[in-house]
């Protein structure tokens, strides 16, 4: 391709929307552009790099016995109303009505849309197992789109369903997928975990995520170095250690705290660490106030929260002042578990049952009580773990303290059980002419998204720097003065070669100065650069490779052998 024939609108300037190293460097080498906010198109030089990302995610989906299809991305509304996620699955969803008044919704996912594609075609064992995938377009109405391809309302994504006989079958195809979801990331170059995750509206009995690691991602991920426990801070399990558990109980006492309404106040005024305190958060769960009691030092999850009261996220909200005072007769600040008023749901993570002598809030303004102990002065409904995970914290699996790093989700994988096939009857005949339902997983890559986090793990201050598997071209061609004849016929020789023997190639013929030539190249991250330029007459070029410094001097019958090496150290052939 030549370049001066590319339609590749390069900036100077970094957006002022743009917020991450990826966002900035994708809108700045002409790979993308914004129409709205949160949803983009992909220029001719991005596009190719989508395109190689979805190539290997068929590759290794194919591989794995998956097939593809297509389907259509507006589903109507009496799918998702028999698995009860229409309203459930909340406000993220695209709705929309057509002339005659028919409900639809723009696909955030297609589990419903499968099940119902297969229930009336697959009746018996004899059909199972069977896995099916596409690669397509999917709408989530964001309420803050940011980090650009990172939380975006439109994006590409492959997602895949496997239905089975039972669940060991389902283990089985679950199995598959992680592996392939290994090749794929492995091929991508992308440095990831594989983490336990929560299954939040997906439903199930299982999910892991695949997070390539970056200090932009908005997943915090909690690893064990020790050994191969790792997952979602929504997810992991927290070892809390308790301080106070042998101390005898004290009489309880009021005490004036006035305008100490943080954590870190009362530490103040108290002299005492965080964690003698009961933090009293309020929520409404579905509109219903509920009260929450976590220890002081501790922050409340609440994926958690939502998961042990079974209502979407979306339906979880902190509690405005209004609500705070009905219930506790206080401002906010001064929120404890005893004396409330009224009939309110007190929750208490089990921590706190083990804890004696706290300080909480004494739902009076300006006071709290000390010496405080559930049992004798407050009950709930205990729930084993509500709590944030920490860095420090103990492994649930091996004892050893736990390491906090972020990370971008690009890959996930559930174990729907019959949820599904449950909802909209799915069932198959077994050997016996049993009815039973089809037992089924679900496994998302974000196409879009790992596009971004391979640009996060792989930059520099100058631009991009594309693995070879995926760079929109393999070779750029700088030829630094087009109107030198010599320059320009070695330029194009060198160019027609390479292309001949099926590489990709870019060649930069553009009447530009050399210094812009040069700056496009190192933005838009051509992995293998050949520079044609004042020993053009004695067919020297300079050769180097953009995540290196090193640039030499070769004769033109070299550069093959320069790239083939390039290619097999990268695990490529050519």
């Amino acid at each position: 391709m030549r370049m001066s024939k590319l339609y590749m609108p390069t900036l100077r300037e970094v957006p002022s929307e743009a917020e991450i190293p990826s966002h900035k460097l994708l809108l700045r080498a002409g790979m993308m552009r914004k129409l709205v906010s949160g949803v983009y198109s992909y220029l001719p030089l991005g596009y190719r790099v989508i395109r190689k990302i979805e190539d290997i995610v068929r590759e290794e989906m194919d591989n794995a016995g998956s097939q593809e299809l297509l389907m259509s991305a507006i589903q109507p509304k009496e799918l998702w109303e028999a698995s009860k996620r229409w309203e459930n699955f909340g406000p993220e969803m695209f709705k929309l009505m057509d002339r005659n008044s028919r409900e639809f919704c723009l696909g955030p996912t297609h589990e419903e849309y499968f099940t119902s594609l297969i229930k009336d075609e697959v009746k018996s064992y004899k059909q199972l197992p069977l896995n099916l995938y596409q690669i397509q377009t999917k709408y989530r109405d964001e309420k803050r789109p940011r980090f650009g391809l990172i939380r975006s309302r439109e994006f590409i994504m492959k997602d895949a369903y496997s239905f089975d006989k039972d669940e060991e079958g389902m283990r089985n195809s679950y199995r598959e997928m992680w592996e392939a979801y290994e090749k794929i990331f492995t091929r991508l170059k992308l440095k990831y975990k594989v983490v336990q995750g929560d299954s939040g509206a997906m439903g199930g009995s299982n999910s892991h995520e695949f997070m390539a690691m970056s200090d932009i991602g908005e997943s915090l991920v909690a690893y064990c170095d020790s050994c191969d426990y790792a997952a979602t801070d929504e997810k992991a399990k927290v070892i809390y250690n308790i301080k106070q558990s042998d101390e005898e109980m004290k009489d309880i006492e009021k005490v004036y705290t006035p305008e100490t309404k943080t954590i870190d106040e009362l530490v103040d005024f108290f002299n005492i660490e965080k964690s003698n305190f009961g933090k009293a958060l309020i929520y409404k769960a579905s509109g219903e106030p509920v009260v929450i009691i976590v220890p002081g030092d501790r922050e409340l999850n609440e994926t958690k929260l939502c998961n042990y009261l079974k209502v979407p996220e979306h339906e979880l909200e902190m509690a405005d002042e209004e609500t705070i005072i009905q219930i506790t007769g206080a401002n906010k600040g001064f929120t404890g578990p005893i004396g409330l008023i009224g009939d309110v749901r007190v929750l208490v993570d089990s921590r706190i049952t083990k804890m004696k002598n706290l300080i909480v809030g004494g739902n009076k303004t300006d006071y709290h009580f000390k010496n405080v102990s559930y049992g004798r002065d407050f009950t709930g409904e205990v729930v084993e773990d509500l709590l944030l995970v920490e860095k420090g914290d103990i492994c649930p699996k091996c004892g050893k303290p736990l390491n906090m790093d972020r990370g971008i989700e690009v890959g996930n994988i559930f174990q729907l059980g019959t949820k599904y096939s449950d909802s909209l009857n799915a069932n198959y005949l077994d050997e016996n002419g049993k009815e039973k339902p089809i037992v089924m997983g679900s496994y998302g890559v974000g196409v879009s998204r790992s596009m971004s986090a391979i640009v996060e793990q792989y930059h520099d201050d100058d631009g991009i720097i594309w693995p070879l598997v995926v760079a929109p071209y393999h070779v750029i061609i700088t030829v630094v003065n087009m109107k030198n004849e010599e320059q320009s016929g070695l330029g194009e020789k060198i160019y027609k070669e390479l292309s001949d023997k099926g590489l990709e190639v870019l060649i930069d013929d553009r009447k530009e100065r050399a210094g812009v030539k040069f700056n496009d190249r190192d933005l838009i991250g051509i992995p293998i650069r050949v520079t044609v330029g004042k020993k053009a007459s004695e067919n020297i070029v300079e050769y180097s490779i953009r995540e290196k410094d090193e640039k030499i001097e070769i004769s033109t019958d070299e550069i093959m052998d320069k790239i083939r090496e390039e290619f097999e150290r990268q695990g490529m052939r050519i």
